[in-house]
């Protein structure tokens, strides 16, 4: 059953001006990477301006757009991050468009090339990734404007306001690009991206998909690393809660949602992921969960499993596997699932640490693979959180629920 929140109406995004294609300007448009800047949101009233890398099939090969145009995707970039060249040319490549936003106010050095077995090949950065501030830029990404931007009471100096209206504009802008199918869009975004990209899927509807990769909602109660910064909000804690975190938002999401995180993720623990997972109210969502994840831009964008769940709902692709419910039968649990492709292996995954999530050990055991149904063992006495993941003959893998003994309080 789907976690209910009730809340008040959070931020009230205007879905009808954002719908609406930004101005925009190409800065570079030769290599395979493209430079632009489009119409941000207005920020203590003035005009702003949003820098963004793009790359499409066609600016990497050549390649003509299929009947009805290239699929699209869009990418945010986490806490400290901006756009990311190699991001976009990593989409690219997979056969999408791409658009990768600077949600700070700032532009990234451009993208540097060099030879790697008789073929140019994007480097990871520009040495020593030197920023430079916009002169029309929005609010920059730090904590005074994630979090004390509620103590004035204009929503056009908040960090968090701008960050889901310009992730939606650079939704409409690549919609109506030449070569560009508007109805074969997605969304996936890493660690506060992660977390943008649980507000965007929420608000706008037009997304086909959407994965967010360590980010999630709850980031009030637990052990986020947040916490401490919306606690010191005092009488205008509930206030940041309501407007802003994600779980005010993702009770109205109708988008598919794969969710990415790590066992020992430090700034979105698993308890705020389950919460956050159960708040989505459909069945299209799932989850994948990796025994001690690393967290960062390169470690958010590499798994496979975000390319073929958006694939799925963009290019008609295989279906990712999708578990049941673990039920206890005698010594044994049995989870039902389904798969359009051979699942080759499953394990079960605990913990009967106790202390901080981020700190805690996790032992894997397998799974019996049948027709249907996974057959794993008990989770051992002391045993107070554990999870089953199934993989198929891709490695593709996906987890059931985080199952929490005694059960988390929801």
């Amino acid at each position: 059953m789907p976690l209910l929140v009730q809340a008040e109406t959070p931020v009230p995004w205007d879905m009808a001006k954002l719908e609406k294609p930004p101005a925009y300007r190409w800065e570079k448009v030769e290599g395979r990477v493209h430079s632009l800047f489009y119409e941000g949101e207005r920020y203590h009233g003035q005009a702003t301006e949003v820098f963004a890398f793009y790359a499409s099939p066609a600016t990497v090969s050549g390649a003509q757009p299929p009947a009805g145009g290239f699929p699209a995707v869009v990418l945010i970039h986490g806490g400290g991050g901006t756009a990311f060249a190699e991001w976009v040319y990593l989409w690219a490549q997979r056969g999408y468009a791409a658009i990768a936003m600077d949600l700070g106010g700032h532009r990234p050095p451009d993208p540097v090339w060099h030879k790697k077995a008789d073929q140019e090949v994007l480097a990871a950065a520009a040495k020593g990734d030197v920023r430079t501030r916009l002169p029309n830029g929005g609010p920059n990404q730090g904590h005074p404007e994630k979090f004390a931007c509620v103590q004035t009471p204009d929503i056009d100096d908040d960090w968090p306001y701008h960050a889901v209206s310009n992730v939606i504009r650079a939704h409409s802008l690549i919609r109506q690009l030449p070569g560009i199918n508007p109805e074969r869009t997605a969304v996936t975004g890493i660690s506060w991206g992660g977390y943008t990209t649980c507000i965007v899927a929420s608000v706008d509807a037009r997304f086909k998909a959407a994965v967010p990769v360590y980010g999630c909602g709850f980031l009030y109660e637990g052990e986020s690393v947040q916490k401490p910064a919306i606690d010191q909000l005092g009488d205008l804690r509930e206030e940041w809660v309501r407007r802003y975190d994600p779980s005010r938002h993702l009770v109205r999401c109708q988008i598919p949602m794969l969710f990415v995180n790590g066992t020992n993720d430090v700034h979105y623990p698993l308890d705020s992921y389950q919460k956050s997972f159960e708040s989505v109210p459909h069945d299209r969502k799932q989850m994948r969960v990796t025994v001690k994840m690393a967290h960062g831009h390169p470690s958010g964008w590499a798994p496979a499993e975000i390319g073929w769940y958006i694939d799925h709902y963009c290019r008609d692709e295989v279906a990712l596997a999708k578990p049941g419910e673990p039920v206890k039968q005698g010594e044994q649990m049995a989870m039902p699932y389904r798969s359009e492709r051979p699942i080759r292996r499953a394990q079960l995954h605990y913990s009967s640490d106790e202390g901080a999530r981020a700190k805690r050990e996790w032992q894997s055991v397998d799974a019996k693979v049948t027709d249907q149904v996974i057959i794993a063992p008990l989770p051992p006495a002391g045993a107070n959180t554990w999870f089953i993941t199934l993989t198929d003959d891709r490695e593709a893998t996906i987890s059931s629920d985080i199952q929490f003994v005694p059960a988390v309080v929801r």
